[in-house]
C-alpha cells in the first residue's frame, strides 16, 4: 500500500501548494514537482492516483502533481539545488537540519494544520519475541523520560548548528543475540551516518539504551532508503526505522506497513515539513 502519503498530501493540501479552494472559483495553481524520498510500497504512479483519490473524496482541485522519488537525501537535495524539482518533502528536525547545513534552502512554513508522522521499529511477523521486547522498552523509556531526554539532546539542540552528537558506544554483550539494525543516514538527525560512516544521532543513542534493555547486540547495517523493505524480508537486517501516519476515512490502518511485517510501539513523532531552494 502507500507509505506516508496522505501526510504528504495533506500538508499540501493545508499548505495552498495543490488546493486551489474548496468551492471557489480560481484558476488551477501550476504543477509542482516535489522531491521525495522513495516509497517502500508506492511508486510515482501510485502516488499522483492517490491523489486522484483523495481530491474526489474531498471535493478539492488539485493541480497536476509530479513527485520525484529518490534514493537518498543527498540525491534529492541535488535535484533541489538543480531545479529538478520545486520542493522537498521531510521531516521538521531534518529541514532545519538542512537549512543549517544549506543555507540557500527555504522552509515553508504551513500556515494551518500539521500533519505528524508516528517513529517506530518494523521487523518480520515472526519476530514476535522481538517486538514484545522493543515494546517493553519503550514503555519504561517513556515512563522515565528517557526518549524526551534523548529528544533533547539529539535533536532540539542542534536545531541551529549542524553538528550531531557522535558520542555514543554500543558495549559489546558476549553470548547474548545480535540484531542487525538498518541504517540510511537519509534523516538527520534521527537516522544519521556521520562522514567518517559511522552511524550516529538518535537513532544510535536510543539502540544503546534500548539493547541494555533487552539484552541483545546491535549491529548497524548502513543501506539505500529504497532498500529498507527489501532487506528486512530478505533477512539482511532485523530491524528498520520506520514511520507510520494516524489512518482514516481515506487511508487504511494498513497502509503503512508492507506485507510480513510488524510495527513496534512508536517512540518519537516529527511533523512533516517541505523546503525549497531559495536561489
Amino acid at each position: 500500500m502507500l507509505k506516508k502519503i496522505f501526510s504528504v498530501l495533506m500538508l499540501c493540501i493545508f499548505s495552498g501548494v495543490l488546493l486551489t479552494g474548496c468551492g471557489e472559483d480560481k484558476p488551477a495553481p501550476p504543477e509542482v514537482k516535489l522531491g521525495m524520498l522513495k516509497h517502500m510500497n508506492a511508486g510515482e504512479k501510485d502516488f499522483n492516483d492517490f491523489a486522484k483519490k483523495v481530491g474526489d473524496v474531498l471535493s478539492l482541485n488539485f493541480t497536476t502533481f509530479d513527485p520525484v522519488f529518490y534514493d537518498s537525501l543527498n540525491s534529492m537535495i541535488s535535484g533541489l539545488q538543480s531545479g529538478q524539482v520545486q520542493t522537498v518533502s521531510t521531516y521538521d528536525c531534518v529541514a532545519k537540519y538542512l537549512k543549517a547545513e544549506n543555507p540557500d534552502v527555504e522552509l515553508l512554513p504551513n500556515d494551518t494544520l500539521e500533519f505528524i508522522d508516528a517513529f517506530c521499529f518494523a521487523m518480520r511477523e515472526d519476530d514476535k519475541d522481538l517486538q514484545n521486547d522493543l515494546d517493553r522498552a519503550i514503555r519504561e523509556m517513556q515512563n522515565e523520560n528517557i526518549l524526551e531526554d534523548l529528544s533533547e539532546k539529539y535533536i532540539e539542540k542542534i536545531d541551529d548548528k549542524k553538528e550531531i552528537p557522535n558520542d555514543v558506544t554500543i558495549p559489546e554483550r558476549p553470548n547474548e543475540p545480535t540484531i542487525k539494525v538498518a541504517v540510511t543516514g537519509d534523516v538527520p538527525p534521527l537516522d544519521y551516518v556521520d562522514a567518517q560512516g559511522k552511524p550516529a544521532g538518535f537513532n544510535v543513542a536510543l539502540m544503546a539504551e534500548i539493547s541494555s534493555r533487552i539484552h541483545r547486540n546491535i549491529e548497524f547495517v548502513h543501506i539505500d532508503s529504497g532498500a529498507r523493505a527489501a532487506a528486512l524480508s530478505s533477512g539482511k537486517v532485523d530491524l528498520i526505522f520506520w514511520a507510520v501516519v494516524p489512518s482514516s476515512q481515506i487511508i487504511p490502518s494498513n497502509a503503512d506497513k508492507p506485507d510480513g511485517v510488524i510495527l513496534s510501539t512508536p517512540y518519537h513523532r516529527e511533523k512533516i515539513m517541505h523546503v525549497k531552494s531559495g536561489k
